[in-house]
């Protein structure tokens, strides 16, 4: 049986929605209308906007709060928003995630400050400041090979008794970690990994937030589905042939190279990624069509 801790909160099935952009390199808002829309209608109970896969470092402030807001008008109450309001700087921080809460946000993403490489001293200061700016629920995200420095299972479990600090995604994989934390704070478990969505859940995670969902949101809602009913057989099937097929791809090309190239293989079309991050190849193209065929996507 899948925890249900923080589901309410920040959903289960959740994508890390890639930002939309035209021709020109510009926000398209009306392509992440149509794209929130169809990932929700597909299963997704929830969406991360400005993440990693969103492209966050290279949109402004000001894209990341229209796309929220645009976002919010589509879906609704349908799915929860997550922001991602995490930055290197802890005063730009508080007032990214203090806009967001104004555009309309039901919880934050907070990544691990990255570059600056604090120590876990400093990692707790800039989290506990996030964390009494807004009212907001904020799920930590943990992601070292990002970041540079992961946050310790002690900080985690320190955050863990702020009221705001609720849930944490894990990109960082360390099942032996992680079981503590699970099942001695009251924190939701999200995989932040999709090859480890499965492992996650039978850990005591709640749900997982995907890049891969952009190109199979119906498959990522059954295995959970599997997974709650007991059906083991099935839920390893999905992982095995439509999840870890795909992750190989995102692997190769990184995500939002291959959140977009997937999309547009299927005929939603959200443009290229922003420099320095580049689009795929014709050959990558070719490669990234047949594992999708291969996995049941296209």
């Amino acid at each position: 049986m899948r925890a249900n801790r923080g589901a309410e909160v920040f959903g289960t099935a959740c994508v890390a929605m890639v930002t939309p952009f035209d021709a020109y390199g510009d926000l398209d808002l009306d392509a992440g209308r149509k794209l929130a829309a169809h990932l929700v209608d597909n299963g997704m109970d929830s969406l991360v906007l400005a993440g990693t896969t969103g492209e966050s470092p290279t949109t402004t402030v000001e894209e990341k709060l229209e796309l929220l807001k645009a976002v919010k008008e589509e879906v609704g109450d349908r799915a929860r928003l997550i922001a991602g309001a995490g930055t290197n700087n802890t005063r730009t921080t508080v007032e990214l995630a203090q806009a967001s809460r104004d555009a309309g946000a039901d919880a934050l993403l907070v990544v691990t400050p990255y570059y600056s490489k604090p120590s876990q001293t400093g990692l707790l200061a800039h989290f506990t400041a996030v964390a009494q700016a807004t009212d907001l629920p904020i799920c930590l995200y943990d992601i070292p090979g990002r970041s540079g420095i992961p946050i310790a299972g002690p900080t985690i479990a320190e955050l863990a008794k702020l009221d705001t600090v609720q849930a944490v995604k894990d990109a960082k994989g360390d099942f032996f970690e992680a079981a503590g934390l699970i099942q001695n704070t009251d924190l939701a478990w999200y995989s932040g990994d999709d090859p480890l969505n499965l492992p996650w859940l039978a850990m005591g995670a709640t749900g997982f937030i995907s890049v891969v969902g952009h190109a199979a949101p119906r498959a990522l809602r059954e295995l959970i589905t599997s997974f709650e009913a007991g059906d083991l057989a099935r839920a390893r099937e999905i992982n095995a042939n439509t999840i870890d097929v795909l992750a190989k791809q995102q692997a190769i090309l990184g995500g939002a190279t291959f959140a977009k190239a997937a999309l547009r293989l299927q005929g939603i079309e959200v443009g290229d990624p922003r420099l320095p991050v580049v689009a795929a190849a014709e050959t990558q193209i070719e490669a990234l069509r047949d594992d999708m065929e291969k996995a049941g996507v296209l």
